[in-house]
């Protein structure tokens, strides 16, 4: 039989019983749109992490201050002034998996623009800084080297800052005052939104690290060092070899422990990306028990099918239809009948995601593998469902089908 001629009968036999198959399909509809919906969320929220993990920087390690232990008091962390900006430069020329760094120090200070005021988080690093972080200036320009060494009354502020002190006004070559130092704002930060940990990135000043130092925080040493590995996989080098060359260089015998905390926030941003993952394929893997019910109504229709059809099968073997002849024309309707419910499906599960989307505000994806993926699935079920039946009408006796009533 032609592949065209076995699908036409097909669907002329599924037709006779409309509320039938319908029903059958129910099955496969709600499992294939249970997949998709479940996938589409799991996706948007890894997206989601993903463009966090982005929205971090550029394979970032960061070295920080640590604790100092004093006569048994543990002082916490920021506590030690061994950080300098030798091991800036000493990371930077011995440690190959760094790319790039900036030294920094941070401060909490008060902000104030005529009759305006606002406290806000502020950092001293180096130009560099900008590309570790993935930072556009979106209007004005960053500082340059030549600011750092001069320890320049420059800074670059984010949109919470500008909307708090300036509202609508241009903030660019505009004087402000922190901590009463008259600096010019010579940039805007394009906006960072909020970081994973959940604080406000854009409510933040940034200014030369010297500047910093020599001037608002009056430190001569770091509070930490911002590097940028070469790639994602050798963060965990650069996070070894650093830890390494600063112990040695702060002469720390084997049994002291560290006084400098070295982390990397993508490791935190991973984690939960991953457990996002695990979470989709649970989700999704008990969606797809209702595939399975779905396959076991289409097993219960086609045994009834082939009950009911018991004397058209003895005349279809009468008139010269083989053994294959007729499991294929059974083996195909339990295919038609997935996939049917598949497509439906596909476009149940797409219009739920949406549906989501719009009165959850959940972000969500569904990628085009998922569709592929719960399509075959259901085209599988029924094949593997469909079996049993379809060998069962071919193995009828043609002579006991005839006499059938």
């Amino acid at each position: 039989m032609e592949l065209q001629a076995v699908v036409r009968v097909a669907l002329r036999a599924l037709a006779r019983n409309k509320m039938r198959t319908a029903l059958t399909m129910l099955g496969i509809i709600i499992g294939v749109g249970a997949v998709i919906c479940t996938v589409a969320i799991g996706e948007g929220a890894s997206n989601q992490v993903q463009e966090q993990i982005r929205n971090l920087g550029d394979n970032i390690v960061f070295v920080a201050a640590g604790s100092v232990n004093q006569q048994g008091v543990r002082m916490g962390s920021s506590a030690t002034k061994t950080l300098t900006l030798a091991d800036a430069k000493a990371i930077q020329q011995q440690v190959p998996a760094v790319a790039r760094l900036s030294p920094g120090v941070g401060a909490r200070v008060q902000v104030v623009y005529g009759n305006q005021n606002w406290s806000t988080r502020g950092s001293g690093v180096s130009p560099e800084f900008l590309a570790i972080r993935r930072w556009p200036v979106i209007s004005g320009g960053a500082f340059s080297q030549r600011d750092v060494d001069s320890a320049a009354n420059v800074c670059l502020i984010g949109l919470t800052v500008v909307e708090n002190l300036f509202g609508t006004e241009d903030p660019v070559n505009k004087t402000i005052r922190i901590q009463n130092i008259p600096f010019r704002v010579i940039g805007v930060l394009a906006s960072k939104g909020q970081s994973p940990f959940g604080q406000d990135a854009d409510d933040s000043i940034i200014m030369p690290f010297t500047t910093m130092q020599k001037k608002i925080a009056g430190i001569d040493w770091l509070q930490f060092i911002m590097c940028s590995a070469t790639s994602p996989e050798a963060i965990r080098t650069a996070q070894q070899q650093i830890a390494s060359l600063l112990r040695q260089r702060h002469r720390l015998r084997p049994d002291e422990d560290d006084d400098f905390i070295i982390r990397s926030p993508n490791d935190l941003a991973n984690a939960q990306a991953q457990a996002g993952r695990i979470m989709t394929l649970l989700l999704a893997s008990i969606a797809s028990v209702s595939l399975l019910v779905g396959g076991i109504g289409i097993m219960n229709i086609m045994l009834v099918s082939v009950t009911e059809r018991t004397r058209e099968i003895g005349v279809r073997m009468a008139v010269g239809a083989t053994e294959q002849d007729v499991q294929l024309q059974f083996l195909s309707e339990a295919l038609v009948l997935s996939l049917l419910g598949g497509t439906v499906g596909v476009l149940v599960g797409v219009a739920g995601s949406v549906v989501v989307t719009d009165m959850l505000q959940w972000p969500t994806s569904v990628p085009p593998q998922a569709i592929a993926f719960a399509v075959l699935f259901s085209a599988g079920v029924g094949i593997f469902f469909g079996y049993y039946p379809a060998r069962k009408a071919a193995r009828l006796d043609p002579i006991e089908a005839l006499r059938y009533e």
